[in-house]
């Protein structure tokens, strides 16, 4: 997902999808290590997704 499109989210959803990803991020690291992950490359994905979105958050917090 794209910096813009995290924009136009709230708080609350960016916070959600945060914890989404980071159980994704979770399972792929369990399959990863027990062979079963097919793409390795998705758990990059999603560490870079996760900081973005925590980089957003922060923005936030700092602006009020």
């Amino acid at each position: 997902m794209k910096t813009a499109e995290l924009r136009l989210k709230s708080v609350s959803e960016l916070r959600e999808l945060a914890d989404q990803l980071r159980k994704e991020l979770f399972k792929g690291r369990m399959a990863l290590y027990s062979g079963q992950l097919k793409n390795p490359s998705q758990i990059r994905v999603r560490r870079r997704a996760i900081a973005r979105i925590e980089t957003l958050l922060g923005e936030r917090s700092n602006q009020r």
